[in-house]
């Protein structure tokens, strides 16, 4: 069961390089050759390219997750510093994904559209939680929270609906922390 494990973190991890090579046009032949394995091999882990981006899709946000918890529990930050990390997260390891490509998966892979909008709207408790404790403790002002989260998303989800952030030669997470400092900050000069 952990060998099982093993190959299909390393399938998901050869999934992400592909696609930062290739994009969503990358090849099994393509991620077979990154993972130096054959086909044959993948395909006993994943049925096909679809299964494997939702597969990647979860990884990808699980292990936003996990990037969450580790900032939430880190006792040297602020509420105020801990909210700012949150809304902005990523995985170290993934900073370099060019997530931009993702905005043609609408079109081309609706199902793996569908699974990336739905954990965009899911898991927000820890983001909650945070935003209360920052209301309460005075550090940012009484806001609507489902206000700021429809924000967000909405904002993410334009990310993977155009091709916005490739016209104006942004990387995804150089847009998120934009986001993330106008949404805490604003843009009223102080």
């Amino acid at each position: 069961m952990e060998k099982e494990l093993e190959l299909r973190v390393a399938i998901l991890e050869g999934t992400i390089q592909a696609f930062n090579k290739k994009g969503l046009k990358f090849t099994m032949d393509d991620l077979a050759n990154i993972l130096g394995m054959s086909k044959k091999t993948i395909y006993t882990v994943f049925e096909d390219k679809e299964e494997l981006f939702l597969a990647m899709v979860d990884y990808l946000f699980d292990s936003i997750k996990k990037s969450e918890q580790q900032v939430l529990e880190n006792p040297n930050l602020t509420t105020l510093e801990k909210i700012k990390k949150i809304l902005g997260v990523m995985p170290e390891g993934y900073k370099d994904v060019d997530f931009r490509q993702l905005y043609s998966l609408k079109e081309k892979y609706p199902n793996i559209y569908a699974q990336v909008e739905n954990r965009l709207e899911t898991g927000w408790e820890t983001t909650i939680f945070l935003l209360e404790k920052g209301m309460e403790e005075g550090v940012i002002r009484k806001v609507n929270i489902p206000i700021v989260k429809l924000m967000l998303e909405a904002a993410l989800e334009q990310f993977f609906q155009r091709d916005v952030l490739i016209r104006h030669k942004m990387t995804y997470t150089q847009a998120l922390n934009e986001v993330v400092e106008i949404l805490v900050d604003g843009i009223v000069m102080r």
